[in-house]
């Protein structure tokens, strides 16, 4: 998909990963970049807005973890206003396995929640054109970091969600692709909480590893996004776009 003229939504488009691929979008040209975060940053919203003068950004407060009818309610203003949405991004996430119950919320809950939320404008069962939804998840999705299970399951869940979501395109009209960050050099990764503290030191020998920066693995955000395929499960790692491959499929014959 183009980005040229196009109008995006992107949750938590100000975060380490997400503010750099916000900046890539607008290179990019879209008509609109939408971005819904927990915390407003007027320095960025500005710089964004002077990087592409054409472009409109405009921002939104939004908690992921309200309950669907307020991300409805939301969503209703973005679209009176905009008329059309082409491209939804989900990029909320926390590591932090201390609070696991809102890990949970954010990084699984909350991509469910928004998604179903659009499903009310897209759906093309209720008339809807259609969209395409991009899921930030992680490779801990399907290579755990173990000293973060909840982390990792989560981010597993909202990679089988997709997934899913990939394969019921020809009922509801949005096809889904899956974005995996792996290990980036943000400031979710420097130091972090392990589940009941097995690994105190997880974010420094995380960090022991080869790692890739948040440009690199945003150019390589767009170029996915420009490839849009439905179903892709694409790795960002070390500066790469790596497709993999999903090796079985149960299907169902309810």
């Amino acid at each position: 998909m183009a980005i040229a003229n196009k109008n995006i939504i992107f949750v938590a488009g100000l975060g380490g990963i997400g503010l750099d691929t916000s900046r890539e979008i607008v290179k990019s040209g879209p008509k609109n970049l939408v971005i819904l975060d927990r915390i407003e940053n007027p320095t960025a919203i500005a710089e964004l807005k002077a990087i592409n003068p054409k472009v409109t950004v405009t921002f939104y407060p939004y908690d992921v973890t309200v309950p669907v009818a307020e991300t409805t309610k939301l969503l209703k203003t973005i679209f009176a206003k905009l008329k059309t949405v082409d491209l939804l991004i989900n990029g909320a996430g926390i590591l932090d396995d201390h609070q696991i119950e809102r890990t949970i919320a954010v990084n699984f809950t909350g991509t469910v929640n928004t998604t179903t939320a659009i499903m009310e404008f897209w759906d093309k069962r209720k008339g809807g054109p259609g969209g395409v939804i991009a899921n930030i998840c992680s490779v801990t999705g399907f290579n755990a970091i173990y000293q973060v299970p909840v982390y990792s399951a989560s981010k597993a869940a909202a990679l089988s969600f997709t997934n899913s979501l990939a394969r019921l395109a020809h009922i509801t009209g949005v096809t889904a692709y899956s974005i995996n960050p792996g290990i980036t050099r943000t400031p979710l990764v420097h130091k972090f909480n392990s589940w009941l503290d097995v690994e105190p030191r997880v974010g420094e020998l995380l960090l022991e590893h080869p790692t890739q920066t948040t440009l690199e693995c945003a150019q390589n955000f767009v170029k996915a996004i420009e490839a849009n395929k439905n179903g892709a499960i694409w790795q960002l790692d070390l500066g790469q776009l790596i497709p993999v491959e999903w090796t079985k499929h149960w299907d169902s014959h309810i």
